[in-house]
């Protein structure tokens, strides 16, 4: 891959600066691509984007940008597209620095501003070369997460549809999706999350299938069908607890059921409401699968067991043997599952042979 030095100054970036939904990102006399395919959707927030116009006004050196050519005289941004439309937008008067606006400046000041040269390394190469490039380079700036390294990868028509239903800004995914998926919908989580679902975990073979299909309505399809069966099942909406479940997990594998949403909701009052019940996000779980392991249930603090072991005088309930007390187990008389508490009139100790053996009844 060949690479060469350019300078570029900060008047020559923005001219013909525009940010279309459809047409994306562009600058440089329109020559350069500032958000390709791959690349992340833009993070730079207030003091982050404010320290690149600081750097600009005091002549500090910026971090070396690095773009790819494309075709003749054309470029993509590999590197530095946090910084560069930072940049643009406050030129482009979309935010301000200490107040002030690029048209409250003064024309010395904006001609400070415009002359900035920005050092840019042009890489010359094939698309492998370049992708490699883009993960080598961003390994010391801000990281990319696993999925947008796989956005990147399997850059083509199929990323970019499911970026527009996934990973913009108030996307409609987000709108119909945000009571139940957890993360940024820009930093890729809700693709990611999705595209999990769909896989059953297997990210990165089905986005190599997918590549080069020309659009993901069948992801979307799927998403929507997975929002209409949570909704349908749950009619009661507790964003605090079903934020974050595995919901691709239990429509997979319940989505043939036949539940009753009454008797649903009944039931995840009651959790909601047990004390015992400890990761009250794993109610949705476990009122579909039956397996406790999702509740986190409370288990008996190691004072207490303590205190009924002294009762017992260190005496198995069930075998009647003596033991050391770190050779035995709190148990529930009555199991949390009949609605027994975990509470000391509720607990006895049992050596672990015999905790096993209940166990397995």
């Amino acid at each position: 891959m060949k690479i060469t030095l350019k300078d570029v100054l900060v008047g020559q970036l923005i001219k013909d600066y525009k940010d279309n939904q459809e047409e994306g990102v562009k600058g440089y006399g329109g020559l350069l691509d500032i958000r390709p395919e791959y690349q992340r959707e833009f993070r730079y927030e207030g003091k982050k984007r404010e320290a690149v116009i600081d750097s600009l006004f005091k002549g500090f050196p910026l971090n070396v940008m690095y773009w790819a050519k494309i075709g003749n005289d054309k470029y993509e941004i590999i590197d530095g597209q946090q910084r560069t439309l930072s940049i643009c937008q406050f030129i482009n008067g979309d935010f301000s620095y200490k107040k002030r606006y690029f048209h409250n400046l003064k024309d010395d000041e904006k001609q400070r501003l415009l002359n900035y040269k920005l050092m840019v390394y042009v890489c010359d190469g094939e698309p492998s070369e370049k992708l490699e490039w883009f993960e080598i380079v961003n390994i010391g700036g801000e990281v990319l997460t696993q999925q947008e390294l796989f956005n990147a990868i399997y850059a083509g028509p199929w990323v970019t549809d499911a970026r527009r239903y996934f990973s913009k800004k108030n996307c409609v995914a987000y709108q119909i999706g945000s009571d139940y998926l957890s993360g940024s919908v820009i930093k890729q989580d809700y693709l990611e999350t999705v595209i999990k679902w769909i896989s059953d975990n297997k990210i990165e073979n089905y986005m190599a299938i997918n590549q080069n299909q020309p659009n993901a309505i069948s992801l979307w399809k799927y998403f929507q069908e997975i929002i209409f069966w949570i909704e349908r099942n749950f009619r009661v909406k507790r964003s605090k607890f079903m934020r974050g479940v595995d919901w691709g997990f239990l429509y997979r594998n319940y989505k043939l059921y036949k539940f009753n949403p009454e008797e649903l909701e009944k039931e995840i009052s009651t959790l909601i409401a047990d004390d015992d019940v400890l990761k009250k996000k794993g109610i949705y779980s476990y009122v579909l699968t039956r397996e406790e392991r999702y509740l986190n249930l409370r288990t008996f603090s190691e004072s207490m067991k303590q205190k009924v072991y002294e009762k017992q005088k260190g005496i198995c309930f069930h075998c009647k043997k003596n033991f050391d007390i770190s050779f035995m187990e709190a148990d529930h008389i009555t199991p949390w599952i009949e609605g027994g508490k975990t509470l000391e009139n509720n607990c006895q100790i049992l050596c672990r042979e015999c905790n096993r053996r209940k166990g397995r009844k």
